[in-house]
């Protein structure tokens, strides 16, 4: 048996000064009548795919690393973005994308960094006019020591990088890429020259694009703006708090720890 509370009840008339007591109106006892059919709901959820879930705590910390700062951390499935810079030439394609660092979560519940994040290259070879055959492409790692190099050279440098996929495995010497990076003869921008020898896939493919000085300037731009994120110091500086600073400078000064600079 359901018992209706009469409108003269105090907390109506509390919350609501309009309502007032009219006697006419009476409680009402209403019986259960099986008669009435229930209806049944239904629920539609968002698919679990449609979420990318992290398969270990590393890939969860390196996924959300470079969108912590946008999303602000908020929910447990943050937004992720994918961004990337092409340079589109007659012979060739040059895609440019960053990567991630990756963290360890430690017992304490911080977070370490276990591998810094990189810069991935992608060169695809040209199949007509403003058409490129990305199943013939190729693709190489910028570590953040190479792109150090990359954003250090001069109009008249040059430099290489080699890379060994499966250095230190038993398929060591089996895949061999070089990168070439040399100056235009009329100064006027970089040859980037992608050479991959694959002799598991029997694979021997050579991809060359010249970068003019403008397009340069661009990368180099970018590098030097995500390279603090490819170290995951972003994290760190988004993690401290202003009592970590008077935190960090006591103990600084009770262990010596500053003491060249106290002089």
């Amino acid at each position: 048996m359901l018992r209706l509370q009469s409108l003269s009840s105090p907390l109506a008339s509390t919350q609501n000064p309009k309502l007032h007591f009219n006697p006419s109106l009476s409680t009402k006892r209403i019986a259960f009548n099986p008669s009435i059919s229930t209806k049944k709901l239904s629920l539609n959820c968002r698919h679990s795919q449609d979420f990318e879930r992290p398969r270990s705590a590393t890939a969860s910390a390196s996924n959300n690393s470079l969108a912590s700062e946008t999303s602000g951390g908020a929910g447990p499935f943050p937004p992720r973005y994918f961004v990337g810079h092409s340079i589109y030439k007659g012979k060739a394609v040059l895609t440019v994308e960053p990567r991630a660092p990756e963290f360890t979560p430690l017992d304490s519940g911080s977070l370490k960094l276990s591998k810094e994040g990189f810069v991935l290259l992608q060169f695809a070879p040209a199949a007509a006019v403003r058409q490129y055959d990305w199943n013939r492409k190729q693709v190489f790692s910028l570590s953040v020591m190479e792109i150090g190099t990359l954003v250090s050279l001069g109009t008249r440098d040059s430099c290489e990088f080699f890379h060994d996929p499966f250095k230190g495995k038993s398929d060591e010497g089996k895949v061999r890429k070089v990168l070439k990076v040399e100056p235009l003869p009329d100064g006027s921008g970089h040859f980037f020259n992608l050479s991959v020898q694959n002799n598991i896939l029997n694979v021997d493919e050579s991809i060359y694009i010249p970068i003019t000085r403008a397009e340069f300037t661009v990368l180099n731009s970018a590098f030097n703006f995500i390279l603090p994120y490819l170290l995951g110091w972003h994290a760190y500086a988004n993690s401290i708090k202003p009592d970590d600073t008077s935190r960090v400078n006591s103990a600084s000064s009770r262990y010596g720890g500053d003491y060249e600079w106290s002089r």
